[in-house]
């Protein structure tokens, strides 16, 4: 029996080690993007195991010492390795399955400089189209052409700063293009987001649009859009 709870234990540290690998080896191109979900799937069956298994066991059994606190470690193992994967598919049933987002969806910031770079993505540089902004425009509405007070060239830079401050990977900046592009590289999985962002006269001073997209999956489980928003908050502070 002591076999058996040791195994329950074992379950739970794997699960968590599984799900702490699957972003990483994903990221250094040790497996690919299906195999670094099959082990996130797998990490939350054996985490859903894990928490049950030794719930039963730390109830009837009543371990003591040591093996009481294994035994809770793994309970918490396998919580960590059911939450983390269950609320990120969670958060993907509550956004539309888009991946290309923008403030400005009947003309939409072009990638110039970036083009090149996806050439291999498995999302096209083009915008996505009709069916996307509708659907953007549902779930998003705030997400809007933002307009302000000062010159073009004080929004460029303005702009430039906020950019630099998300800690984004500058591709290619153009004050005389009202253009900047960058890449926005995920913390855990490494995937890599293209922005472009656009800067214009307007008759009360300057606008400015802002695009985000995905180089690969359907669905951006709605990290665009929050890119977004905070960056327009950290445009808002630059202009202070």
């Amino acid at each position: 029996m002591k076999a058996l709870h040791g195994l329950f234990i074992l379950f739970g540290f794997l699960s968590v080690i599984l799900l702490a690998v699957s972003g990483p080896l994903y990221k250094s191109g040790t497996v690919d993007l299906g195999t670094a979900f099959l082990m996130l799937r797998w990490a939350l069956y054996i985490g859903a195991a894990t928490f049950v298994l030794n719930i039963i066991w730390y109830f009837i059994r009543r371990p003591q010492g040591l093996v009481a606190g294994l035994s809770g470690l793994a309970i918490v193992a396998g919580a960590v390795s059911v939450y983390m994967p269950l609320s990120q598919y969670l958060k993907a049933q509550s956004v539309p399955p888009i991946h290309d987002i923008t403030t400005d969806t009947q003309n939409p910031p072009e990638f110039v400089a970036i083009a090149p770079l996806r050439a291999e993505a498995s999302n096209p540089v083009e915008y996505a189209g009709e069916e996307t902004a509708k659907q953007q425009l549902k779930a998003y509405p705030e997400l809007t052409t933002y307009e302000a007070l000062v010159s073009p060239a004080q929004l460029f830079e303005a702009a430039l700063e906020a950019s630099k401050s998300m800690g984004w990977e500058m591709v290619e900046s153009s004050e005389p293009d009202g253009r900047i592009e960058a890449t926005a590289t995920t913390t855990w999985f490494g995937f890599k987001d293209d922005v472009v962002i656009r800067v214009r006269p307007n008759a009360d001073g300057s606008e400015l649009d802002i695009r985000s997209k995905s180089r690969v999956g359907r669905s951006d489980v709605g990290k665009n859009a929050e890119r977004i928003r905070e960056f327009m908050s950290e445009l808002e502070a630059q202009l202070k």
